[in-house]
């Protein structure tokens, strides 16, 4: 580890599980980690008694580091806190927008990992839409922060494959080692002055907007393909659902099998099998959820249950 890296003071701001391994890179590396932003506790569990953590927030206070939470980014009373800290660079990895005044306080900046190639979708879900559209690849992009969200100069790129049977949970589980890595090399190339600024073309831009639950509602008249994506692009969260026997039933994982017998959203559940008819192919559940009961396999689900319907949505 070189002085240098001690020397420089490094804030990081993240929240889920997918931030770790970038926090844990800069700190592995001799990285100077002033303090650690996150979100505030929330109160969870049965009852809602339990204070849930943020993932961040436990790997840095088993590390010692200083933990801030505020309520309100921008607060003054946060700003003068964080000001105090003297950071020379702030690192974003999976966190909230970030007024002005706070991503350019440090002297060096605030640069953002970002789970896309950018310019391509740019916004809050760019794994889970890079699947759903039926992407053979994606990759991770750091950049230098600016007004306008993931517009910022484009630092270092990465990119990722995705495998036919890639989930958005397999892709984040492969993208946050990637990430960490590019995370690593961005910051050491700035401590260096090593680096190349490279404009965003906007006119190559697409979107990746939050996923909210009623976006998830399975069309079964699609083709077979854009069901798995569709499925596949939304597992484990938030998960692709349709109605069965009037209850939720989120699918989680399934394969396309052969050519269609069956009509959109028709079931079928001969030899322990659970197929759903498309526009064109069957597709093969796999895992699965009903309401109220936990996650299981497609063949557990029907040793315990017989639709009453021989239709999802209805």
């Amino acid at each position: 580890m070189s002085a240098s890296k001690k020397k420089l003071k490094v804030v990081f701001m993240g929240t889920p599980e997918f931030a770790i391994p970038s926090l844990h890179i800069l700190l592995k590396n001799g990285y100077h980690i002033v303090g650690v932003i996150t979100s505030v506790d929330k109160m969870g569990g049965r009852g809602r008694k339990q204070v849930l953590q943020s993932a961040i927030k436990k790997f840095a206070l088993e590390h010692k580091l200083k933990v801030l939470q505020p309520r309100n980014l921008k607060s003054a009373k946060f700003h003068e806190k964080l000001a105090r800290l003297e950071a020379d660079l702030q690192v974003v990895v999976a966190f909230r927008m970030l007024p002005e005044v706070v991503w350019s306080m440090p002297r060096l900046g605030t640069i953002n990992l970002h789970g896309s190639l950018l310019p391509r979708y740019r916004g809050a879900a760019p794994i889970n839409w890079a699947i759903i559209n039926g992407d053979d690849k994606t990759g991770l992009t750091t950049f230098f922060i600016q007004q306008q969200i993931d517009t910022g100069d484009l630092l270092f790129q990465e990119e990722v494959m995705i495998e036919p049977t890639d989930t958005a949970g397999d892709l984040h589980d492969k993208m946050k080692l990637v990430g960490a890595e590019l995370v690593f090399k961005t910051v050491d190339a700035i401590e260096s002055n090593e680096y190349t600024l490279l404009p965003q073309a906007d006119e190559d831009a697409t979107k990746a907007p939050k996923i909210f639950h009623e976006m998830c509602e399975i069309d079964f008249k699609l083709p077979g393909k854009k069901v798995y994506d569709f499925i596949r692009g939304l597992s484990p969260w938030p998960g692709a659902w349709s109605v069965l026997d009037g209850k939720l039933l989120k699918i989680y994982r399934c394969k396309l099998s052969e050519l269609s017998t069956l009509e959109p959203g028709q079931l079928s559940t001969s030899e322990g099998h659970l197929l759903i008819g498309t526009r064109d192919q069957n597709i093969h559940v796999e895992e699965l959820q009903m309401q109220g009961r936990k996650r299981m396999n497609a063949k557990d689900f029907l040793n315990g249950y017989k639709p009453k319907s021989a239709f999802l949505g209805s």
